[in-house]
């Protein structure tokens, strides 16, 4: 199995924790050289200084507020001035705040639009050009379990993934000639600062500790624990790979088994 990335380029969105962070170093791991990409250049910058350089990688560091798609659209830009073309763009932001869909706000749909759908559309759009020319182009867009299933009090974000993975599914149709894949990585509960505040949220509604809130949500994963970040990153690197180049267009649960439906 070729999962050799020395020589590729990847950008990884929203890399200064949590699963981001992970899939930087895994990719980096891999040989890749990795731009990270968020708002918080300090915390970036450590990230940068755990990456492998084994293979001679030049890793970079852009910063951008994602709830802004003029300041992100800027950042990648300018950084594309120096000449850099990239073949692996992971798609990846936090997600918008709980609640129910009926109590949402339009302009809270609209903002959770704008930081993912739209962010993730322009990033696709300034690569392409040298996936294309490179012949070689991966385009991972980190979502959620919710495009199959919706989940519980995260109305806004189950709508707004639904439209990222048609997005998704859409390019994938159009790119495959160009050898460019498009894949959805779901993520299900994983130890993240995400997760914890779901978590909290929950349990303040409810009136339960965090714990039994956890040991509840536990209960109904078939695997009975939480996955980890790293566990997560190895999907998505896999679908980064040579290895991969054959499958596009998939939504890839990576959830200990709690998505029930196919």
């Amino acid at each position: 199995m070729d999962l050799n990335l020395t020589g590729k380029k990847a950008l990884v969105c929203g890399s200064s924790q949590g699963m981001g962070k992970s899939i930087a170093i895994e990719l980096a791991n891999l040989g890749a050289s990795v731009t990270l990409f968020a708002r918080n250049a300090t915390t970036l910058n450590d990230v940068k200084s755990l990456l492998a350089t084994d293979n001679d990688q030049q890793h970079h560091v852009i910063t951008a507020d994602f709830s802004d798609p003029v300041d992100v659209k800027q950042a990648i830009d300018k950084h594309l001035e120096s000449g850099i073309e990239f073949n692996i763009l992971i798609n990846n932001t936090g997600g918008p705040a709980p609640g129910p869909a009926n109590v949402a706000t339009a302009d809270a749909f609209l903002a959770a639009f704008n930081q993912h759908l739209i962010n993730n559309h322009n990033l696709a759009q300034a690569l392409l050009p040298g996936m294309k020319a490179a012949g070689y182009g991966r385009i991972i867009n980190v979502i959620s379990t919710s495009v199959k299933q919706p989940l519980p009090n995260l109305g806004v974000s189950n709508t707004v993934r639904g439209a990222v993975a048609n997005w998704a599914k859409t390019m994938a149709n159009e790119l495959g000639q160009f050898n460019i894949t498009v894949n959805n990585v779901l993520p299900g509960a994983t130890n993240t600062g995400r997760l914890d505040a779901i978590l909290e949220n929950k349990a303040k509604k409810q009136g339960k500790t965090v714990e039994q809130v956890s040991e509840e949500e536990k209960s109904i994963i078939p695997m009975r624990r939480f996955g980890e970040s790293e566990e997560f990153a190895n999907a998505v690197a896999f679908l980064a790979s040579p290895s991969a180049g054959y499958i596009t267009g998939v939504n890839l649960p990576v959830d200990g088994g709690r998505t029930t439906c196919l």
